[in-house]
């Protein structure tokens, strides 16, 4: 088989090229704004992003002839292309798609010939304050007119630009992942310094996660694949509150089960918080003293949950759950018990989670994740692994054999990601995916969604099938920009 270049190398000028030029650009106006807000003109720092900004700029009218920047909400389009942003940028961005449109501006255009000096009167009346009683956008670019500033134009906001339902579903559901992360990384850091958990927090995020599941279950799947290596343990617990409450519905659990179900998943490693930090974060492999303080986090966690004040009534079940994800249905897993037990339903669906999302992610010990397909079945056939296997079922059943993220090969040597698993479970096999190369190896200009089910209408045959998974990270492929 041929070897596929990989979509979006530096080599690569279709538009896919353009997000990280894009996001370089967004990057560089919000730290350009920060500076010129907090420090004066002259200071070093305020003059190397305002120098950033306007290299970063030059680049792309090099190549595009000028920047259209158009903000639609929380979405951004550079020249057309949609911008996908990340877990680490996306409440960055946001904070600057909120001062442009506070001018009232939909549309920056940035002209050749811009020049340095340009920039800094134009962001100094980006950051003052629309006057009160004011057309915003005809005050700004009123203000703008008077500036010695020629080669940069505003527009303002046009009607909201249509996106489809999927595409709102999407905003929705990054909206809840992001804020979600961030509160899983205020409470467990309170956890680890002995401050008070703010539980109430964690009750909204659980509910918003619950309802976007029961909403639109294929888009907050999908921002489990917005997995970041920083951030692994926040995200984690963050993807087993989501796999968790998925499954969960699966099985036909209430909303208010639901709800338990997610709050405990939430909790599951909070005892992990007690494990000394160079142990969790340690590169090399665990020594039996680091796995030993390790197996002791689900007693820690129960621990922990016990003391936690701001639940109406003790939280038992979730305390249940941070003990019992590691037992393993035969007890040969931990805490040791001395007593013969069942993991409770809630607490065997968390370890299925757990370990789905584990398997599937970097860790600093764990370097090269496995494909999702292949975590699957290892959990479904190693009785050893001692996952409850009608749930990995019902995890199969939301997820499909290729679970979404999954980078695929196909047998026409198309390099595609999936999108969404088939419904019909008997299909399982053949989900929606994008397709990034064509049969050569190309890139794409535009990736092609295409559903897996289909049949030639000649033939009637399946028009692609897929022969193997690979390595995203072979490829220089970050599967969530096609995914979220």
């Amino acid at each position: 088989m041929n070897e596929v270049r990989r979509p979006g190398s530096r080599s690569d000028t279709s538009p896919i090229s353009l997000q990280d030029q894009g996001r370089k650009i967004l990057a560089a106006l919000f730290t350009a704004l920060r500076s010129l807000k907090f420090y004066p003109l002259d200071n070093e720092a305020t003059q190397q992003a305002i120098g950033e900004l306007h290299r970063t700029g030059a680049e792309v009218v090099a190549r595009e002839g000028l920047i259209e920047l158009r903000v639609v909400g929380d979405f951004f389009f550079l020249n057309e292309v949609r911008l996908r942003l990340d877990l680490r940028n996306f409440s960055t961005f946001g904070s600057l798609a909120r001062t442009l449109q506070a001018n009232g501006i939909g549309v920056l255009v940035v002209e050749g010939g811009v020049e340095r000096g340009e920039w800094v009167p134009f962001l100094t009346l980006l950051l003052r304050s629309p006057p009160e009683g004011e057309n915003s956008f005809e005050a700004f670019a009123g203000r703008l007119e008077a500036l010695p500033v020629r080669n940069i134009r505003v527009q303002p906001e046009r009607e909201a630009r249509q996106l489809d339902l999927e595409g709102e579903a999407m905003e929705g559901a990054k909206r809840t992942y992001v804020h979600s992360v961030q509160m899983a990384r205020g409470v467990l850091s309170d956890v680890r310094i002995g401050r008070a958990v703010n539980v109430r927090k964690v009750k909204r995020a659980v509910q918003s996660i619950v309802d976007q599941v029961l909403s639109n279950e294929p888009s907050i799947m999908a921002m489990t694949t917005l997995r970041e290596f920083d951030d692994y343990t926040f995200t984690h617990s963050v993807n087993v509150c989501i796999f968790a409450v998925i499954i969960g519905q699966r099985l036909g659990m209430g909303k208010q089960e639901l709800y338990e179900l997610g709050l405990g998943a939430l909790f599951h490693d909070v005892g992990k918080m007690r494990v000394e930090e160079e142990i969790l974060h340690k590169a090399a492999e665990l020594s039996d003293e680091d796995w030993a303080a390790l197996r002791e986090h689900p007693t820690e966690g129960l621990l922990i949950l016990f003391q936690v004040h701001g639940f109406s009534d003790v939280p038992y079940r979730q305390m249940l759950m941070a003990y019992e994800h590691h037992m393993k249905m035969d007890l040969t897993g931990y805490p040791e018990t001395r007593r013969p037990r069942e993991p409770g339903l809630f607490s065997r669906i968390v370890a299925v989670a757990d370990g789905f999302d584990a398997g599937s992610s970097v860790r600093s010990y764990q370097y090269k994740p496995w494909p999702p397909d292949e975590v699957l079945r290892e959990m479904r056939d190693r009785a050893a692994r001692g996952f409850d296997p009608l749930i990995v079922k019902a995890l199969m059943a939301a997820t499909g054999v290729y679970p979404v993220g999954t980078l695929v090969i196909l047998d026409t040597f198309e390099l595609a990601v999936v999108t969404r698993s088939n419904p019909d479970p008997n299909r399982l096999h053949q989900p929606e995916v994008k397709i990034l190369s064509d049969e050569m190896g190309a890139p794409l200009v535009e990736p092609i969604r295409v559903r897996l089910d289909e049949l030639n209408a000649d033939t009637g045959e399946l028009k692609r099938t897929i022969i193997k998974t690979a390595d995203p990270v072979r490829y220089d492929i970050r599967v969530s920009d096609y995914v979220t």
